[in-house]
């Protein structure tokens, strides 16, 4: 998706609420808050572990979550609002930084470079404009996240959610989130079965930078 250079960078968070405030049985593990991630530290601007989404995509997040509670899953959210200053530390990295110290979990099959070439990393990213998460679901008769054939973040084609690779009972779990979340106003894409953007963005031209902090919206 090409970007013109118009978009508007702001700091103003008056149209984003805290998620786990609007869906209070959501699971969260915020990637990029903790050192488990591609990087392998914490991220610019994550400075609570918690999730934050605009007001619409988090009223159909709760829509979703809602009709997954019912059929006995929690979600589990990895990443939602993305300050910008985090994505052009992405940027920055997989420029300059020589440092692969997390490839073997998160890139092993890929170069560095190429995770930009194939559309892994974008030097602008929907989560910016407040309005896509990264998800999956957790069985609640386990306490276990549902086997969606590869894990948050791994960059390969085993992540492509409709990749065939995967046993039967994998593909399904995909497609069971991705049913529940189109049906409840997101869009999938084609790279990462866990990420969703809200189809009707309220922000689709705004890429936001203030931390990821609730005291930030009080």
């Amino acid at each position: 998706m090409k970007h013109n250079n118009h978009n508007d960078i702001t700091m103003d968070p008056s149209g984003f609420v805290v998620l786990a405030d609007m869906v209070p049985h959501i699971v969260q593990e915020i990637r990029y808050y903790s050192t488990y991630n591609f990087i392998g530290e914490r991220i610019d601007g994550y400075e609570e572990p918690i999730a934050l989404l605009t007001k619409e995509a988090a009223r159909a997040l709760k829509g979703a979550a809602n009709e997954f509670f019912v059929q006995g899953y929690r979600l589990k959210v990895f990443d939602a609002y993305r300050p910008a200053c985090a994505v052009k530390q992405f940027v920055l990295w997989g420029i300059e930084d020589t440092d692969i110290r997390m490839k073997p979990y998160f890139y092993p099959d890929l170069e560095k470079q190429e995770l930009f070439k194939k559309g892994y990393i974008a030097k602008q990213s929907s989560h910016s404009r407040g309005s896509a998460v990264d998800l999956t679901l957790l069985d609640m008769k386990t306490g276990k996240e549902l086997d969606m054939g590869s894990p948050f973040d791994l960059f390969s084609e085993m992540s492509h959610p409709d990749y065939r690779g995967l046993t039967d009972e994998q593909y399904e779990n995909r497609m069971l989130l991705q049913r529940v979340m189109v049906r409840n106003g997101f869009a999938p894409i084609d790279c990462e079965w866990w990420h969703f953007s809200l189809k009707d963005e309220p922000y689709p031209d705004t890429y936001f930078e203030f931390p990821v902090s609730a005291e930030f919206l009080r």
